[in-house]
């Protein structure tokens, strides 16, 4: 119970006095239906300030939250956040009155009819970088030590190959394998996926590096990206956390001077957006990058921008 500390201090009152089935279905649900940790996170805090709201409004248990409430709550949440906060929460909301029906603990789910702010999304908001830049800040970072080599190897390793930032840290030292001799990746993805993917020329040199220059070829079970222990400069057997992967990331932007505000998932739309100006065609992106749809697949697409900015220095005056 100590990892679900972060969902919640405590049982919220609503269901607390539900009963202790209610109780054990409310833990149940963050236990055996979310397997993913961020989701798990996300939607703690969505539900427990769902039920803390309808507390607020006099609402004495579960059973007695109705359309009226959730619609209610929806409509400020829709004033106070953005379209897609609100569409999030609404979600987390209805799965987990799913959860409680399917259980036998409430009759209906009072979110199932409650319909969520239209929110339409055609262009990605990911800051990206182009092709210059992103070359910029891999040459700029000094692979003389372990961190530099670690570093521009995980960076390449998400622009060549489209790689999610927690495919990435996911990945065992085994996960980069010889193939038809040619190095491939074997990525991590969500929902227990794995998606294999040969590496770009450049993309093989920097993990060859890597691999070679920090000794880690004979540790195959070990995580690929570590930790740098303090004050001694060489990997630890850790295995590097998102957060410290995009404080990284901040790290090496700013050092290349860098003004654009990049994060881990930047280098997922740099790439795409990189391969799709150069004759790569849409189907074949979403294709590298696990992508089920080619609508996501859009939302990386950024040639629009320099369109945009093209068009606009037309306005002479």
């Amino acid at each position: 119970m100590n990892n679900l500390a972060p969902i919640s201090a405590r049982v919220p009152a609503l269901v607390r006095s539900a009963g202790e089935r209610a109780q054990t279905r409310f833990w149940e649900f963050f236990v055996a239906n979310l397997r993913n940790p961020h989701t798990r996170r996300a939607y703690g805090r969505a539900i427990g300030a769902f039920l803390a709201w309808c507390e607020r409004q006099g609402v004495a248990s579960i059973f007695d939250v109705g359309p009226l409430q959730v619609g209610a709550y929806v409509e400020a949440l829709t004033r106070s956040h953005s379209a897609p906060t609100a569409k999030q929460r609404l979600a987390a909301i209805r799965m987990f009155f799913d959860w409680l029906v399917t259980g036998q603990i409430v009759p209906t789910n009072p979110a199932a009819s409650v319909r969520g702010p239209r929110h339409v999304v055609k262009v990605g908001k990911t800051p990206v970088l182009d092709p210059q830049e992103a070359r910029t800040l891999l040459d700029s970072i000094d692979v003389t030590t372990p961190a530099g080599l670690r570093d521009r190897a995980l960076i390449a390793l998400m622009v060549y190959s489209f790689a999610r930032v927690g495919a990435a840290l996911a990945m065992k030292v085994e996960d980069v394998y010889v193939q038809n001799r040619r190095l491939w990746v074997r990525l991590h993805e969500k929902g227990g996926k794995r998606h294999n993917m040969p590496c770009h020329h450049n993309l093989e040199a920097y993990l060859h590096a890597y691999l070679d220059g920090c000794g880690l070829t004979d540790d195959s079970k070990g995580p690929l990206f570590r930790t740098i222990g303090r004050g001694k400069n060489q990997l630890t057997l850790t295995p590097l956390p998102q957060a410290n992967a995009y404080a990284m990331i901040r790290r090496r932007a700013e050092a290349a001077d860098i003004k654009t505000k990049i994060g881990n998932h930047s280098f997922r739309a740099t790439g795409i957006t990189a391969y799709l100006k150069n004759g790569g065609t849409l189907e074949k992106a979403a294709a590298m990058a696990n992508h089920a749809s080619t609508r996501t697949t859009q939302l990386y697409d950024r040639r629009r921008d320099e369109m945009s900015l093209d068009e606009i220095e037309r306005v002479v005056i």
